[in-house]
């Protein structure tokens, strides 16, 4: 799948957001099983932890991706973090820090459904939101110029070559949706009583908003897609192809680590293997 991996600058417009893979249902379910056996692996082998990042419009397919993509893992080998607005608590720390509490323990996996991304983007789009952050050198929004973003930016590239060299793999998925197919979902909402909780008048604010989303996106992309923490850009608008597109995505990536694999027995322990079975048979 490293077709969807931004190696090099990428236009957003010119990326696809629909592909259809045949049996794609099937498909992931099988492979699911894979990466729930290769996690229990991983938690014997204790060295790596795993971080995915979800990213996306409204609609885009987070929440069910999330659900599809890691149900057949032991739910202690997961765990998801869900990333809305910043709680008073969180506000009164950088803005990496609530993201960096959340980072899994080595030998599970850590989903993060929104980002520390959103900090450059949201943030971007409303740029007052970063006075609530109340950094000591921003007063007004006029002081969130374009060396803000610089520094920013180079903030959260440190942080990921920060955690992946002390043993965590990122992967960073964009879910790239068209703006009909949103249209389409947002409608599904109202039209479904049953999903009618799902939607807010804000979502059609924020869709207004698009086009300038899809440049901070863009750039996010473009600015922070790295050898140890790269990018994928995954067409989102058919959902079933989206989820096994990621999950293929974490298994190729995974099996290139050659060291994952169960610690050895001690030599004592193992040469006395059956004098432990004789004992308990013997009980």
């Amino acid at each position: 799948m490293n077709e969807y991996k931004v190696t090099s600058n990428i236009s957003l417009i010119k990326q696809p957001t629909k592909v259809v893979i045949d049996d794609a249902e099937k498909k992931l379910k099988d492979l699911r099983k894979k990466l729930g056996k290769l996690q229990d692996t991983m938690y014997a082998h204790g060295k790596y932890a795993v971080l995915v990042c979800l990213q996306g419009m409204d609609t885009s397919g987070k929440d069910s991706l999330i659900r599809e993509v890691f149900k057949a893992f032991n739910v202690r080998g997961v765990e998801v973090h869900s990333f809305k607005v910043p709680t008073e608590l969180e506000l009164k720390h950088d803005y990496i820090w609530r993201h960096y509490i959340a980072l899994p323990a080595r030998g599970k996996f850590g989903v993060f459904n929104r980002t520390h991304y959103e900090n450059v983007l949201v943030t971007r789009v409303h740029p007052g939101y970063i006075l609530g952050e109340n950094i000591p050198s921003v007063s007004s929004v006029e002081d969130i110029d374009d060396a803000f973003w610089d520094t920013r930016f180079e903030q959260i590239n440190n942080f990921e070559k920060h955690i992946a060299e002390n043993g965590t793999i990122i992967f960073k998925f964009f879910l790239n949706l068209s703006k009909n197919e949103q249209k389409y979902r947002l409608l599904r909402r109202l039209n479904k009583q049953e999903k009618n909780w799902k939607f807010s008048p804000g979502d059609l604010k924020e869709r207004k908003l698009w086009d300038k989303y899809q440049e901070c996106y863009e750039d996010a992309i473009n600015r922070t897609s790295k050898a140890h923490a790269p990018w994928y850009t995954i067409p989102a608008d058919d959902k079933p192809s989206a989820r096994y597109i990621v999950a293929k995505t974490i298994y190729d990536a995974l099996q290139e680590y050659t060291d994952i694999a169960e610690p050895e027995l001690d030599d004592d322990v193992k040469a006395n293997i059956e004098l432990y079975k004789q004992q308990l048979n013997n009980e």
